[in-house]
């Protein structure tokens, strides 16, 4: 029988993985590799994302790097934004190109009727890469060439079939800009061989590990796993309810009775989006909570609280000051701990504020 792993187990290995345990003196790039990418569909949030896993972390090395070409923001796992390394960009890009096949033409293909696909990939490659372009640009452009077709469906139709990224100013700590794309060959400069379905699930992980085949698929976007898996050297382990987790043979798996620091987390981090099973960091409590962002367009900024959702934040400011506000999913034991982390927090995101942190009884929605 393989080895059980009990929830606490699974949930220290995940936070582990994650560098939620105890900050990191990696770098700002290493992290990013490591963690496969961060989620990054927001201009700005991510940075707190680095902020809960590099010691002593200061927004403007990871806006350097953006400016400078060594991290991106593209189009990767699930379809949606994410923030990763230019080499990472080019090797993973490829390999999950059909989720974004597989979503477009679900929602775009019946507008794309009589385009040539080849054709607009190569004249959105030419456009694009003459200057960068929003997609209501890049649509107008298009829809010269193919009048009777939607531009917006156009646009879309070369985000699927060419690799693009969003270039800065967007994305810039501290600043913004229209959400213009160039392809990412062309604003890299560079090439590396695409990565393999193995070395894949190798990354997932190393980030988010130990893992079902349904959690790999989840985070990917990517199905068919199974065989991949099955294939690799890899250890498994069981849970209570006999469900086969497969991880690295040399992956660290502490303990489930070692600490876990509170952590306020934002929005779209992957620790909550990236598992079929999230029971390993959000507690029955908190499933009823975010029920109540559903259809909002709002995600909530967790915190944990010893390893696992209590409760979440937001961030208010007039007159000078800015006050986090802390929403109790349930009443937290060790509240002095939540609101030292949480003026630490505003320390980074608004140093120049006075700060106040104020308490609630009831999640920020619902």
């Amino acid at each position: 029988m393989d080895p059980v792993l009990t929830l606490r187990e699974l949930n220290r290995a995940t936070l582990e993985r994650q560098l939620l345990l105890r900050r990191t003196s990696r770098s700002v790039l290493e992290v990013v590799e490591h963690l496969g990418g961060l989620q990054a569909q927001t201009p700005h949030t991510w940075y707190t994302g680095l902020w809960n896993r590099i010691e002593e972390f200061r927004a403007a090395d990871a806006a350097d790097l953006l400016a400078s070409r060594g991290v991106v923001r593209i189009a990767l796992q699930r379809s949606t934004i994410h923030l990763v390394s230019g080499r990472d960009c080019l090797a993973m890009r490829p390999l999950v190109q059909i989720v974004t096949e597989r979503m477009t033409r679900s929602t775009f293909g019946r507008r794309l009727d009589g385009v040539d696909l080849d054709e607009l990939a190569a004249l959105g490659r030419l456009l694009l890469e003459e200057r960068p372009m929003t997609f209501a640009d890049l649509g107008k452009a298009l829809a010269e060439r193919w009048p009777g077709n939607d531009p917006h469906a156009l646009g879309q139709g070369v985000r699927w079939l060419v690799p693009l990224v969003q270039v800065p100013p967007r994305g810039l700590w501290g600043r913004s800009g229209p959400v213009a794309h160039t392809s990412a060959e062309s604003w890299l400069g560079f090439s590396v061989p695409a990565m393999t379905p193995a070395e894949l699930v190798a990354r997932y992980l190393g980030a988010f590990g130990p893992a079902t085949v349904k959690d790999v698929q989840t985070w990917s976007g990517l199905t068919r796993l199974a065989e991949v898996m099955e294939a690799m050297d890899l250890v498994r382990f069981r849970d209570a309810g006999g469900a086969t987790y497969y991880d690295l043979p040399d992956a660290p798996r502490p303990s489930g009775d070692v600490p876990a620091p509170v952590r306020l987390m934002y929005d779209f981090d992957n620790l909550f989006l990236s598992h079929a099973d999230r029971t390993r960091v959000i507690t029955p409590t908190g499933f009823t909570a975010l029920s109540g962002f559903m259809g909002t367009n709002v995600m909530p900024r967790a915190i944990l609280v010893d390893g696992f959702t209590a409760g979440d934040w937001t961030v208010s400011r007039a007159k000078g000051t800015s006050t986090l506000h802390i929403h109790q999913w349930e009443p937290i034991a060790d509240l002095d701990a939540v609101e030292a982390e949480a003026r630490l927090l505003l320390d980074f995101l608004a140093p120049r504020d006075r700060h106040e942190v104020a308490v609630h009884d009831r999640p920020s929605r619902g």
